[in-house]
């Protein structure tokens, strides 16, 4: 069974394609026309382990926001595509990433139920990095949350240096996308009988 998905979307603001191979690499093109943010993004391939192949842009002359949150809306889609009837992944993972002073917890389950706890406002992370924000990671992670079907638990649980924290919860993102995916058995992971 091939786990993979293209996925475009295009709106006034953004036109974003991506394509996602949960099992396999894919060599390629990270490019949205904003450093940072592609930066994040092969953070996601990497640590994630995964074929990732992204080719967007977007509004950047009123801020990266709609790019940031776009990308993941489309990430989202091409996971849920990918896992099809998410029958025998194993659903629910979690992954700590260190990057210097900073800690960063992340917990992500495939239930169905889109839902984003996002803990990193309450330690006070200000700046930017190259003009990217804490709050443009949330977004991101909302847009992917809200179309992957999936719950996300994100604490940072020390660091105020905002690449060091963007980045550390990005590692740790992917690190849990990549666990929470992976085939470990035949039976669809839930007591309902559905995801």
């Amino acid at each position: 069974m091939t786990r993979a998905a293209t996925v475009e979307r295009s709106t006034l603001e953004t036109q974003i394609k991506i394509t996602l191979d949960l099992d396999q690499n894919l060599t390629g093109k990270l490019e949205t026309g904003h450093a940072f943010l592609d930066h994040m993004l092969d953070q996601i391939r990497r640590h994630g382990r995964l074929g990732l192949l992204i080719e967007g842009r977007g509004d950047l002359a009123v801020d990266v926001h709609h790019l940031a949150e776009d990308t993941g809306i489309t990430l989202g889609m091409a996971v849920l595509q990918a896992l099809g009837d998410k029958r025998g992944i194993e659903r629910y993972s979690d992954s700590f990433v260190p990057m210097d002073e900073t800690l960063a917890h992340v917990v992500l389950d495939f239930s169905g139920r889109a839902h984003l706890e996002f803990k990193p406002e309450d330690l006070g992370v200000y700046g930017d990095a190259g003009g990217f924000t804490i709050y443009h990671l949330r977004e991101f992670l909302r847009g992917f949350c809200n179309h992957a079907g999936a719950t996300l638990h994100v604490r940072l649980l020390n660091g105020k240096e905002v690449h060091h924290v963007v980045e550390a919860i990005f590692k740790a993102f992917a690190r849990a996308l990549f666990a929470a995916t992976r085939v470990t058995t035949q039976d669809l992971p839930s007591t309902k009988g559905t995801l």
